[in-house]
């Protein structure tokens, strides 16, 4: 089984469909998250695709984002409700 890295998505869509389409592609791949900033377990074929995906969504120059690997070493914290996010045994894509 192809090994999963944790990432950070984030993304500033200006045009509401744009941003409706950056939400639902982001959210394909998330297993968790809120409003424009979401937790993506992905295999190096999964970023190249949503790397790929969202080229074809946003526009150039007025949308931005953002894919953060996040260093497995480092510890996380959480505030607040913030649920701290944890490799599912599997993933089911639909």
């Amino acid at each position: 089984m192809e090994a999963r890295s944790l990432y950070l998505a984030a993304y500033d869509v200006a045009a509401p469909r744009r941003l409706r389409a950056a939400l639902d592609l982001v959210k394909a791949y998330s297993t968790g998250g809120q409003k424009s900033v979401h937790e993506c377990f992905l295999t190096e074929g999964e970023k190249a695709g949503l790397l790929y995906d969202m080229a074809l969504v946003l526009d150039e120059d007025e949308d931005g984002f953002l894919l953060l690997r996040l260093d497995p070493r480092a510890r996380t914290f959480t505030l607040g409700k913030a649920v701290e996010p944890v490799d599912a045994p599997y993933f089911h894509f639909a």
